[in-house]
């Protein structure tokens, strides 16, 4: 069993996780209000203004993930980076035949999906490898605040780090204080929420063999 400990705070508004970069407010403010010159047939226009005004909302009902949308400020730069090459040059063209521009970018925003996915995964293998409890420092998708990913590897080379592992591991339990009468949950981490999901891909026997499509499948909800 995998566990994972994942800290900060979540709201329900689901804000996507390419909003979170700096230059998304004016990338897409451009490409809204631009998007009636892309196409001959008026009938895009609001299907493309319409695409891009959920890109976000869209972005998470279509990751799936098994595990929180939290992704590291390098990978975001990276997915934003692509992105925004792949709608600039979608822009530099003239006008387009019917049913042409919507066409590219709903395969732009697919792409865009399954980049996220994969950086969320990436990370989340690379944390599993290491042993015992690692973190590293995040941005929420939910609400684009600062987070951080805690994780409890297994991949120890000996038994003296495996009892260090999990001697460490037990810090991070919650323990039960008697307190005025009455008793409350106490932990090192304040702002902590405990995850343990049973995901075989993560645990100790398929971590050496472990693919990022093999964590894929795994760490994807269908």
């Amino acid at each position: 069993m995998a566990l994972l400990l994942c800290l900060g705070m979540t709201v329900a508004l689901a804000r996507g996780c390419l909003h979170c970069h700096y230059n998304f407010s004016e990338k897409f403010s451009f490409y809204r209000h631009h998007v009636n010159l892309k196409s001959w047939w008026v009938g895009d226009i609001p299907v493309s203004g319409a695409l891009l005004t959920d890109w976000s909302q869209d972005t998470m009902k279509e990751l799936h993930l098994a595990i929180p949308a939290e992704i590291t400020q390098e990978k975001l730069e990276q997915v934003a980076r692509i992105v925004y090459q792949k709608m600039d040059q979608l822009y530099q063209g003239k006008m387009y035949f019917p049913g042409y521009f919507p066409s590219e970018l709903r395969a732009i925003f697919r792409e865009q999906v399954h980049l996220i996915q994969n950086a969320i995964i990436e990370s989340r293998i690379d944390c599993q490898r290491h042993c015992g409890i690692f973190q590293y420092q995040t941005i929420s998708c939910n609400n684009c605040t600062d987070s951080h990913v805690v994780c409890f590897g297994y991949n120890c080379e000996s038994s003296e780090q495996w009892e260090a592992a999990v001697q460490g591991l037990l810090s991070y339990i919650p323990t039960e204080k008697v307190e005025g009468g009455r008793r409350r949950a106490e932990t090192p981490l304040s702002t902590c929420s405990l995850v343990s999901p049973n995901f075989t891909c993560l645990e100790p026997q398929h971590l050496a063999n472990l693919t990022l499509e093999k964590a894929s499948e795994c760490l994807t909800q269908h």
